[in-house]
Protein backbone atom coordinates (compact mmCIF):
# COMPACT_ATOMS: atom_id res chain seq x y z
CA UNK A 1 0.00 0.00 0.00
CA UNK A 2 0.96 4.11 0.09
CA UNK A 3 1.79 5.80 2.40
CA UNK A 4 3.26 9.11 3.14
CA UNK A 5 6.15 9.02 5.91
CA UNK A 6 8.14 11.56 7.70
CA UNK A 7 11.63 10.26 7.64
CA UNK A 8 15.41 11.66 7.59
CA UNK A 9 17.37 11.93 4.37
CA UNK A 10 21.63 11.01 4.46
CA UNK A 11 21.99 14.47 5.69
CA UNK A 12 19.51 13.99 8.59
CA UNK A 13 17.12 16.49 7.14
CA UNK A 14 13.49 15.77 7.75
CA UNK A 15 11.69 15.20 4.27
CA UNK A 16 8.39 13.39 3.61
CA UNK A 17 7.82 10.48 0.94
CA UNK A 18 5.25 8.49 -0.19
CA UNK A 19 6.51 4.86 -0.03
CA UNK A 20 4.89 1.62 -0.62
CA UNK A 21 4.45 -0.48 2.50
CA UNK A 22 2.79 -3.63 4.07
CA UNK A 23 -0.55 -3.36 4.90
CA UNK A 24 -1.21 -3.59 8.27
CA UNK A 25 -2.86 -6.49 10.16
CA UNK A 26 -4.63 -6.30 13.29
CA UNK A 27 -2.81 -7.41 16.87
CA UNK A 28 -5.44 -8.26 19.95
CA UNK A 29 -7.87 -5.29 19.97
CA UNK A 30 -7.31 -3.62 17.23
CA UNK A 31 -8.61 -2.68 14.38
CA UNK A 32 -7.36 -1.72 10.18
CA UNK A 33 -9.50 1.11 9.00
CA UNK A 34 -8.75 2.24 5.05
CA UNK A 35 -8.23 5.61 4.66
CA UNK A 36 -11.63 7.60 2.58
CA UNK A 37 -10.15 11.42 3.53
CA UNK A 38 -7.67 12.94 6.25
CA UNK A 39 -6.68 16.55 7.16
CA UNK A 40 -3.95 18.43 6.16
CA UNK A 41 -3.40 19.92 9.69
CA UNK A 42 -0.97 22.92 10.41
CA UNK A 43 0.48 20.97 12.93
CA UNK A 44 1.45 18.14 9.79
CA UNK A 45 3.54 21.22 8.14
CA UNK A 46 5.44 22.51 11.22
CA UNK A 47 6.31 18.50 12.10
CA UNK A 48 7.37 18.30 8.26
CA UNK A 49 9.44 21.79 8.40
CA UNK A 50 10.83 20.29 12.20
CA UNK A 51 9.13 22.92 14.36
CA UNK A 52 6.93 21.05 16.09
CA UNK A 53 7.87 19.50 19.35
CA UNK A 54 4.44 18.14 21.30
CA UNK A 55 4.45 14.69 20.15
CA UNK A 56 5.67 12.19 18.15
CA UNK A 57 6.56 12.80 14.40
CA UNK A 58 3.53 10.71 12.67
CA UNK A 59 1.70 13.07 10.17
CA UNK A 60 -1.93 12.88 9.32
CA UNK A 61 -4.32 13.04 12.45
CA UNK A 62 -7.35 14.04 11.05
CA UNK A 63 -8.12 10.73 9.04
CA UNK A 64 -11.41 9.17 8.62
CA UNK A 65 -12.41 5.87 6.71
CA UNK A 66 -13.80 2.35 6.49
CA UNK A 67 -13.01 -0.72 9.27
CA UNK A 68 -11.55 -3.52 7.12
CA UNK A 69 -10.17 -5.77 9.63
CA UNK A 70 -11.09 -6.30 13.74
CA UNK A 71 -8.57 -7.42 15.75
CA UNK A 72 -9.45 -10.47 18.41
CA UNK A 73 -11.71 -9.52 21.20
CA UNK A 74 -12.73 -6.12 20.00
CA UNK A 75 -16.47 -6.22 20.52
CA UNK A 76 -19.15 -3.00 18.90
CA UNK A 77 -17.50 -3.11 15.76
CA UNK A 78 -17.05 -4.95 12.54
CA UNK A 79 -15.51 -4.82 8.45
CA UNK A 80 -17.52 -1.99 6.51
CA UNK A 81 -18.07 0.17 9.49
CA UNK A 82 -17.74 3.68 8.66
CA UNK A 83 -15.59 5.49 11.43
CA UNK A 84 -13.34 8.29 13.17
CA UNK A 85 -10.65 7.11 15.27
CA UNK A 86 -9.19 9.32 17.48
CA UNK A 87 -5.65 9.63 17.36
CA UNK A 88 -4.43 9.99 20.97
CA UNK A 89 -6.59 9.19 23.89
CA UNK A 90 -6.38 9.72 27.75
CA UNK A 91 -6.53 7.20 30.58
CA UNK A 92 -9.66 9.15 31.83
CA UNK A 93 -8.61 7.47 35.03
CA UNK A 94 -5.35 9.34 36.56
CA UNK A 95 -5.13 12.59 38.61
CA UNK A 96 -4.41 15.17 35.54
CA UNK A 97 -7.72 13.36 33.70
CA UNK A 98 -9.96 13.50 37.26
CA UNK A 99 -8.85 17.30 37.37
CA UNK A 100 -9.71 18.17 33.48
CA UNK A 101 -6.40 18.22 32.56
CA UNK A 102 -7.31 14.64 29.90
CA UNK A 103 -4.96 16.05 27.17
CA UNK A 104 -1.89 16.42 29.60
CA UNK A 105 -2.90 12.67 31.17
CA UNK A 106 0.85 10.46 30.74
CA UNK A 107 -0.65 8.19 28.02
CA UNK A 108 -2.50 10.85 26.13
CA UNK A 109 0.46 10.73 23.32
CA UNK A 110 2.07 7.37 23.91
CA UNK A 111 0.02 5.38 21.30
CA UNK A 112 -1.07 6.95 17.53
CA UNK A 113 -2.95 5.42 14.55
CA UNK A 114 0.32 3.30 12.15
CA UNK A 115 1.74 4.36 10.14
CA UNK A 116 -0.01 7.28 10.35
CA UNK A 117 -3.54 8.85 8.48
CA UNK A 118 -2.12 9.78 4.67
CA UNK A 119 -1.80 5.55 4.46
CA UNK A 120 -4.09 3.99 2.08
CA UNK A 121 -4.48 2.17 5.44
CA UNK A 122 -3.90 2.39 9.08
CA UNK A 123 -4.18 0.21 12.14
CA UNK A 124 -5.82 1.63 15.51
CA UNK A 125 -4.11 0.95 18.82
CA UNK A 126 -6.14 -1.24 20.98
CA UNK A 127 -5.74 1.18 23.59
CA UNK A 128 -7.37 3.61 21.33
CA UNK A 129 -10.39 1.33 21.06
CA UNK A 130 -10.29 0.28 24.79
CA UNK A 131 -10.76 3.69 25.35
CA UNK A 132 -13.32 4.89 23.09
CA UNK A 133 -11.54 6.84 21.03
CA UNK A 134 -13.43 5.37 18.01
CA UNK A 135 -16.82 6.82 16.89
CA UNK A 136 -19.35 5.29 14.46
CA UNK A 137 -19.97 8.05 11.58
CA UNK A 138 -23.89 8.27 10.71
CA UNK A 139 -24.52 7.27 6.84
CA UNK A 140 -25.87 10.16 5.84
CA UNK A 141 -22.23 12.49 6.67
CA UNK A 142 -19.58 12.38 3.75
CA UNK A 143 -15.81 11.20 4.65
CA UNK A 144 -14.64 14.63 3.81
CA UNK A 145 -16.57 16.47 6.44
CA UNK A 146 -16.32 13.57 8.48
CA UNK A 147 -12.27 14.90 8.62
CA UNK A 148 -13.16 18.16 9.83
CA UNK A 149 -14.23 16.14 13.43
CA UNK A 150 -10.51 16.12 14.98
CA UNK A 151 -10.06 19.88 14.74
CA UNK A 152 -13.66 20.70 15.01
CA UNK A 153 -13.20 19.17 18.42
CA UNK A 154 -9.80 20.73 19.16
CA UNK A 155 -11.78 24.24 18.70
CA UNK A 156 -14.60 23.01 20.79
CA UNK A 157 -12.07 22.07 23.74
CA UNK A 158 -10.44 25.96 23.87
CA UNK A 159 -13.84 27.29 23.50
CA UNK A 160 -14.98 25.38 26.80
CA UNK A 161 -11.87 26.07 28.41
CA UNK A 162 -12.35 29.96 28.01
CA UNK A 163 -15.96 30.05 29.02
CA UNK A 164 -17.19 31.53 26.14
CA UNK A 165 -20.91 32.67 26.50
CA UNK A 166 -23.58 34.02 24.22
CA UNK A 167 -23.07 37.99 23.66
CA UNK A 168 -19.16 37.75 24.81
CA UNK A 169 -17.32 39.87 21.66
CA UNK A 170 -14.28 37.28 20.86
CA UNK A 171 -11.44 37.94 18.56
CA UNK A 172 -10.33 35.37 16.57
CA UNK A 173 -6.73 36.45 15.42
CA UNK A 174 -5.75 34.07 12.00
CA UNK A 175 -8.78 33.40 9.87
CA UNK A 176 -7.10 29.74 8.50
CA UNK A 177 -9.01 26.49 8.25
CA UNK A 178 -9.11 26.46 12.64
CA UNK A 179 -9.24 29.97 12.95
CA UNK A 180 -12.59 29.99 10.31
CA UNK A 181 -13.72 26.91 12.40
CA UNK A 182 -13.55 28.52 15.60
CA UNK A 183 -15.38 31.66 14.12
CA UNK A 184 -18.16 29.21 13.39
CA UNK A 185 -18.90 27.69 16.58
CA UNK A 186 -19.00 31.13 17.93
CA UNK A 187 -20.88 32.07 15.83
CA UNK A 188 -23.74 29.41 17.06
CA UNK A 189 -22.82 30.68 20.44
CA UNK A 190 -24.21 33.94 20.00
CA UNK A 191 -20.62 35.17 20.28
CA UNK A 192 -19.86 38.48 18.66
CA UNK A 193 -16.75 37.54 16.11
CA UNK A 194 -13.89 39.93 14.90
CA UNK A 195 -11.60 37.94 12.65
CA UNK A 196 -8.25 38.78 11.91
CA UNK A 197 -5.23 37.89 9.56
CA UNK A 198 -2.66 39.08 6.86
CA UNK A 199 -3.80 36.65 3.96
CA UNK A 200 -6.52 39.05 2.02
CA UNK A 201 -7.76 35.50 0.52
CA UNK A 202 -8.64 34.18 4.15
CA UNK A 203 -10.38 37.51 5.42
CA UNK A 204 -12.46 37.45 1.75
CA UNK A 205 -13.21 34.29 2.27
CA UNK A 206 -14.39 35.00 6.09
CA UNK A 207 -16.41 37.96 4.61
CA UNK A 208 -18.01 35.60 2.28
CA UNK A 209 -18.97 33.37 4.89
CA UNK A 210 -20.94 36.48 6.74
CA UNK A 211 -18.67 37.45 9.24
CA UNK A 212 -19.00 41.57 9.05
CA UNK A 213 -15.26 42.39 11.31
CA UNK A 214 -12.46 41.05 9.03
CA UNK A 215 -9.27 42.89 9.96
CA UNK A 216 -6.13 42.88 7.57
CA UNK A 217 -3.39 43.08 10.36
CA UNK A 218 -0.86 44.56 7.93
CA UNK A 219 -3.23 47.45 7.15
CA UNK A 220 -5.00 48.21 10.33
CA UNK A 221 -4.46 48.98 13.94
CA UNK A 222 -5.73 45.57 15.14
CA UNK A 223 -6.15 45.83 18.88
CA UNK A 224 -7.49 49.65 18.20
CA UNK A 225 -10.12 48.22 16.15
CA UNK A 226 -11.35 45.96 18.43
CA UNK A 227 -11.83 47.94 21.00
CA UNK A 228 -14.03 50.61 18.78
CA UNK A 229 -16.14 47.77 17.92
CA UNK A 230 -16.29 47.20 21.71
CA UNK A 231 -17.24 50.56 23.02
CA UNK A 232 -13.58 51.37 23.96
CA UNK A 233 -13.37 48.40 26.30
CA UNK A 234 -12.18 45.17 24.04
CA UNK A 235 -12.50 41.75 23.32
CA UNK A 236 -13.92 39.39 26.19
CA UNK A 237 -11.66 37.14 24.29
CA UNK A 238 -8.83 36.71 22.12
CA UNK A 239 -8.54 32.74 20.16
CA UNK A 240 -5.25 33.14 19.06
CA UNK A 241 -5.30 30.78 15.91
CA UNK A 242 -1.87 30.65 14.75
CA UNK A 243 1.65 29.89 16.53
CA UNK A 244 2.79 33.85 15.53
CA UNK A 245 4.20 35.50 18.53
CA UNK A 246 3.37 38.73 17.07
CA UNK A 247 -0.20 36.87 16.62
CA UNK A 248 0.08 36.32 20.78
CA UNK A 249 0.94 39.95 20.95
CA UNK A 250 -2.04 41.92 19.06
CA UNK A 251 -4.50 39.05 20.73
CA UNK A 252 -3.10 40.34 23.94
CA UNK A 253 -3.62 43.57 23.21
CA UNK A 254 -6.86 44.03 21.95
CA UNK A 255 -8.61 42.43 24.67
CA UNK A 256 -10.60 44.20 27.82
CA UNK A 257 -8.95 44.60 31.76
CA UNK A 258 -10.02 41.01 33.13
CA UNK A 259 -10.12 39.74 29.47
CA UNK A 260 -8.83 35.96 28.31
CA UNK A 261 -6.07 35.43 25.53
CA UNK A 262 -6.27 31.46 24.26
CA UNK A 263 -3.01 30.15 22.74
CA UNK A 264 -4.48 27.70 20.72
CA UNK A 265 -1.89 27.36 17.96
CA UNK A 266 1.45 26.23 18.70
CA UNK A 267 4.53 28.68 19.07
CA UNK A 268 7.58 27.66 17.82
CA UNK A 269 10.11 26.38 20.79
CA UNK A 270 11.95 28.80 22.06
CA UNK A 271 9.47 31.45 21.33
CA UNK A 272 10.06 34.95 23.56
CA UNK A 273 6.73 37.59 23.43
CA UNK A 274 8.13 41.38 23.40
CA UNK A 275 5.42 42.12 26.09
CA UNK A 276 5.20 43.71 29.70
CA UNK A 277 3.94 41.37 31.74
CA UNK A 278 2.74 44.14 34.15
CA UNK A 279 0.50 45.14 32.02
CA UNK A 280 -1.17 41.56 32.47
CA UNK A 281 -0.95 41.85 36.18
CA UNK A 282 -1.97 45.22 36.42
CA UNK A 283 -5.20 44.37 34.13
CA UNK A 284 -5.84 41.31 35.85
CA UNK A 285 -6.13 39.43 32.61
CA UNK A 286 -5.48 35.51 31.88
CA UNK A 287 -3.59 33.46 29.64
CA UNK A 288 -4.89 30.40 28.57
CA UNK A 289 -3.79 27.48 26.55
CA UNK A 290 -5.59 24.67 25.15
CA UNK A 291 -3.69 21.40 23.71
CA UNK A 292 -5.63 18.81 21.29
CA UNK A 293 -9.32 17.35 22.55
CA UNK A 294 -10.96 14.32 24.24
CA UNK A 295 -14.23 12.50 23.15
CA UNK A 296 -16.05 14.47 25.29
CA UNK A 297 -15.18 17.19 22.33
CA UNK A 298 -15.11 14.63 19.63
CA UNK A 299 -18.42 13.55 20.31
CA UNK A 300 -19.34 16.88 20.68
CA UNK A 301 -17.72 18.00 16.89
CA UNK A 302 -19.48 14.73 15.47
CA UNK A 303 -22.70 16.27 16.50
CA UNK A 304 -22.20 19.67 15.20
CA UNK A 305 -20.93 18.70 12.22
CA UNK A 306 -24.24 16.20 11.63
CA UNK A 307 -26.14 19.28 11.88
CA UNK A 308 -24.21 21.82 10.23
CA UNK A 309 -22.48 19.96 7.61
CA UNK A 310 -23.29 22.34 4.66
CA UNK A 311 -21.51 25.25 6.50
CA UNK A 312 -18.58 23.28 7.80
CA UNK A 313 -18.08 21.59 4.12
CA UNK A 314 -17.21 24.99 2.60
CA UNK A 315 -13.94 24.55 4.62
CA UNK A 316 -12.64 22.18 2.37
CA UNK A 317 -11.72 24.36 -0.48
CA UNK A 318 -9.05 21.71 -1.93
CA UNK A 319 -9.16 17.97 -2.60
CA UNK A 320 -5.77 15.56 -3.74
CA UNK A 321 -5.23 11.98 -3.97
CA UNK A 322 -1.99 10.62 -1.65
CA UNK A 323 -0.05 10.34 -4.71
CA UNK A 324 0.05 13.91 -4.99
CA UNK A 325 0.54 14.55 -1.74
CA UNK A 326 3.17 17.01 -2.40
CA UNK A 327 1.22 18.95 -4.56
CA UNK A 328 -0.90 19.15 -1.05
CA UNK A 329 1.35 20.45 0.94
CA UNK A 330 2.42 22.89 -1.34
CA UNK A 331 -0.78 24.44 -1.54
CA UNK A 332 -1.74 24.03 2.08
CA UNK A 333 1.68 26.05 3.37
CA UNK A 334 0.62 28.78 0.72
CA UNK A 335 -2.16 30.58 2.50
CA UNK A 336 -4.20 30.32 -0.53
CA UNK A 337 -6.05 27.35 0.52
CA UNK A 338 -8.45 26.78 3.68
CA UNK A 339 -8.88 23.45 4.03
CA UNK A 340 -6.82 20.46 2.31
CA UNK A 341 -7.95 17.44 2.08
CA UNK A 342 -5.87 13.89 1.31
CA UNK A 343 -7.93 11.06 -0.06
CA UNK A 344 -6.55 7.45 -1.13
Amino acid sequence: MKSAVLTKDAEGKLVVRVVDMDRPAPGPGELVVDMKACGLCGTDLEKMRGEYTASMPVIGHEAVGTVSAVGAGVEGFKAGDRVFPHHHVPCYECELCMAGSETMCKNYRTSNIAPGGFSEAFRVPSWNVEKGGVLKLPQSMSFEVASLIEPLACCVRALRRCDVRAGDAVLVVGAGPVGMSHALLLRKLGAAVMLSDVSETRLQFASDAGFGTVLNAAKVDVPQRAKAETGGMGADVAMVATGSKEAIVQGLRSIRKGGTVCLFGVPAKGSVLPYDVSELYNAEQMVVSSYAATEEDTKEALRVLESNAPEFSRLVTHRFPLSRFSEAVEIASSAKAMKVVVTP
